[in-house]
């Protein structure tokens, strides 16, 4: 039914991820295909990495710990970005298209009143993307 997950993760904010973690890990397992973590940085130092090649390497530990805490298959998709909170949703759209995802499981907090301004990651991949999108409420 899907070959490949894509798992939108934000390396500074790991305890908030657990349920689409534990979802994406569980189909992964059922469909036995990978999940591949992507990760959005910007070019100037951060809390995941203080250069872009850190982040990436971040990123990967981030992806084999998962694999193997998991039983899955893991891959990481680093992306780097000159304004990683203008860009979020159109460079992760972009990068399942690259990486040929056909499941996105993403992390979502429950709608409130900010989101009649300011529109949810979550909700905008689910609109946009091509792929199948789970996103999974915390």
């Amino acid at each position: 039914m899907f070959s490949k997950i894509m798992v939108p993760v934000d390396l500074a904010h790991q305890g908030k991820l657990t349920r689409s973690l534990d979802c994406a890990a569980e189909l992964a397992r059922h469909f036995d295909i990978p999940v591949i973590y992507a990760g959005v940085t910007g070019t100037a130092p951060g809390v995941s990495g203080h250069t872009p090649e850190e982040f990436t390497r971040h990123l990967a530990e981030f992806a084999a710990s998962q694999g193997v805490r998991a039983k899955i298959s893991a891959g990481h998709h680093a992306i780097i970005s000159h304004d990683p909170r203008a860009e979020l949703d159109a460079r992760l759209l972009q990068a399942a298209e690259e990486i040929g995802a056909d499941l996105i499981v993403m992390e979502a907090h429950v709608p409130n009143v900010l989101d009649h301004f300011l529109p949810s990651d979550g909700g905008t991949i689910a609109k946009l993307a091509k792929a199948t999108v789970m996103v999974v409420r915390d």
